[in-house]
């Protein structure tokens, strides 16, 4: 199974609207983190379709080895910068 590449060792606050729909990208490739740019094509991965259930900010997860995704749950904090752009063996 491909693991993910990591965006980023940090989370990114993100503003979400109540009712929209949004694809988190989930293989750490695209440009426009946190969200698809198409980037996975070619790869087994495919974007998380999600429906915002408020209009809030949120802490969404850059390094996308998250358990909770699309929402950062701390995870990151096992990476550092080097990590930024590889795709972890742990």
């Amino acid at each position: 199974m491909e693991k993910p590449m990591i965006a980023d060792v940090q989370p990114i606050k993100t503003s979400l609207k109540e009712g929209e729909e949004y694809y988190f990208c989930t293989c750490g490739r695209a440009k426009t983190q946190p969200f698809c740019d198409g980037s996975h094509k070619g790869t087994s991965f495919k974007p998380m379709k999600f429906t915002a259930k408020a209009t809030t900010q949120k802490w969404m997860c850059a390094c996308k080895h998250t358990g909770n995704p699309p929402y950062c749950d701390g995870s990151h904090q096992r990476f550092t910068q080097t990590d930024i752009g590889t795709v972890p063996e742990k």
